[in-house]
């Protein structure tokens, strides 16, 4: 399986939360909103109708895409007994001159930089892979490459 998603329990989680609430609540109120659009007359040059029709796009075709992703979900056990970076690790990194930041190595649909979760398929997190506290580790950025030393691995 070449597509696998990779998911924290509390991703997945979330994932079929809002999966939950695609089907049995905006999947209602879409049909219940072209229904009353049908009944405004004419839907060839019915506003309602074709905002309702569009929205139905976006809930149909987001419920296709988290189902295709649980389907191919592989969960993300961290033991926190290994001493490698690996998916589900929270690493702390040093870059010459900055503060330590750290981050926790997710799967791209978890990613959040913002929120600390790099993704293992972004440059920092591909880099980051398999390396030991003490490594530095050596990537390319869109502002040229960078290096930053594993501090710590949890």
């Amino acid at each position: 399986m070449t597509n696998q998603t990779f998911l924290t329990p509390e991703g997945c989680q979330k994932l079929e939360k809002e999966l939950h609430h695609l089907k049995t609540v905006r999947r209602v109120e879409v049909a219940e909103a072209i229904h009353e659009a049908k009944m405004d007359g004419d839907v060839s040059e019915n506003a309602g109708y074709e905002e309702a029709k569009r929205q139905q796009g976006f809930v149909e075709g987001r419920i296709m895409t988290i189902q295709a992703m649980l389907d191919s979900a592989v969960i993300i056990e961290s033991n926190g007994a290994s001493d490698k970076v690996e998916l589900g690790s929270r690493v702390t990194v040093v870059e010459e001159g900055f503060e330590p930041e750290s981050y926790t190595v997710v799967g791209s649909v978890e990613a959040n930089p913002g929120d600390g979760r790099i993704s293992n398929e972004s440059p920092l997190g591909k880099a980051l892979m398999g390396h030991e506290v003490g490594d530095r580790v050596a990537f390319d950025t869109p502002g040229g490459p960078a290096e930053v030393k594993v501090l710590r691995i949890e």
